[in-house]
């Protein structure tokens, strides 16, 4: 096989590449009835385009080998522009390095295609080393914004330590999601920041930002869960207070740690929230996500929290470069209340499930909350069969 011409080799590579472009996906039945999952993931390293990956020409690459090669697609913003569904793909090289790159598809769940070029994301003063995990706004001021993680060495790493690192909230902003103005990188004054979301509207004239303020770059410390504050400007961005929105809790599935996903969805009842838990167990760190509502006029401020994980790895999500995690900070609303959330699994593929404003809603209202205990917990179930004791005989 390794044999074969580079004729014969581009022919299988070429067929095998449109082939897992233009499969379709189909939606799986949903037992919980929340979403559906789809049986396929929607973005994997292998839709990275050939001509990002092979020299084509023959006289240089004469056995048509990889030059180079790509490790993951996951973690993608989303947004939806001209009746494209568009996500801002966390793309990983071989060599580690994470960049973005757009992904569009005609119906949001199936025939994802990358644009013909990576993102060229400007530099500020300090290079980034890696960029990653870009939540997108469509702001008031008719710009979109893309907050993402900025990663760099950490300057006061001792001797030898090449693993050391800081975080920040990176910021750029475009009109196309093809010319990026890049803007100072968030300051704060409670340590370092990942996982920050800009709110699409502005709070007493000022930005507003969900945050989630550390210690280090890993652990986050003393920080609380996840954040909120203002910034005068968009400009000169600069969180001065932050006020806690949704704490860390012992044993539950945000015990270590918790942040924002996507910028939130407005309804009538409240402003729609997906985050990510994680917490400790035996075989490492698990993360899962989780929905709450937040007040229409107060944004800071939880109104309705289920508990418990909402979208948890399944199966062969739970495999993969960090295995047990699912991850998301991209959605879409669409105009006819359907919802599409874009979930990574382990770090290494993207997912879409779908569901409906109306259920997320109905999930946040009607779902019970975490009441802390294990005989709690119990009293909560005992309450429900108490309740179905006269439609016993729909499942008998």
């Amino acid at each position: 096989m390794m044999e074969q011409s580079f004729e014969k080799r581009l022919d299988k590579i070429r067929k095998t590449y449109n082939k897992k472009i233009k499969r379709r996906n189909k939606a799986l039945f949903s037992l919980n009835g929340w979403y559906n999952r789809y049986k396929r993931p929607v973005l994997t390293r292998e839709h990275v385009p050939l001509h990002w990956r092979y020299d084509l020409n023959k006289e240089t690459n004469p056995f048509l080998m990889e030059r180079i090669g790509f490790n993951a697609a996951f973690n993608a913003g989303a947004i939806k522009l001209d009746d494209k569904y568009l996500l801002v793909v966390r793309v990983e090289g071989n060599d580690r390095k994470s960049f973005f790159a757009v992904a569009e598809s005609d119906n949001g769940v199936e025939g994802f295609r990358f644009w013909d070029k990576p993102i060229t994301l400007p530099q500020t003063e300090v290079p980034d080393t890696n960029v990653y995990d870009m939540r997108l706004t469509q702001h008031d001021d008719g710009w979109i914004y893309g907050v993402f993680c900025t990663e760099r060495k950490d300057p006061n790493a001792g001797e030898g330590d090449t693993s050391s690192a800081i975080a920040a909230a990176g910021i750029a902003r475009t009109k196309d999601l093809i010319q990026w103005e890049r803007l100072p990188d968030l300051i704060s004054t409670s340590g370092q920041q990942r996982n920050v979301v800009l709110f699409p509207h502005l709070i007493d004239g000022q930005y507003a930002f969900y945050t989630r303020p550390q210690d280090g770059f890993i652990d986050t410390g003393k920080g609380g869960g996840i954040g909120f504050g203002l910034s005068e400007t968009i400009e000169q961005p600069e969180v001065k207070e932050e006020v806690i929105v949704d704490a860390k809790t012992y044993h539950t599935i945000y015990e270590v740690k918790n942040g924002l996903g996507p910028a939130p969805i407005k309804t009538s009842q409240g402003w729609l929230q997906l985050a990510h838990g994680v917490r400790n167990t035996a075989a490492g760190l698990r993360y899962t996500l989780y929905v709450f509502m937040t007040d229409l006029e107060k944004p800071w401020e939880v109104t309705h929290k289920p508990h418990g994980h909402f979208i948890a790895p399944q199966e062969a999500e739970r495999v993969g470069d960090v295995s047990n995690v699912v991850f998301s900070n991209g959605w879409i609303a669409d105009e006819d209340g359907t919802v599409y959330i874009y979930y990574a699994s382990s770090d290494t593929r993207l997912h879409v499930a779908t569901t409906t404003i109306d259920r997320l809603v109905d999930y946040c209202l009607h779902s019970p909350q975490d009441k802390w205990h294990s005989h709690l917990s119990v009293e909560t179930i005992n309450e429900l069969i108490e309740s179905n004791n006269d439609f016993m005989h729909l499942i008998d």
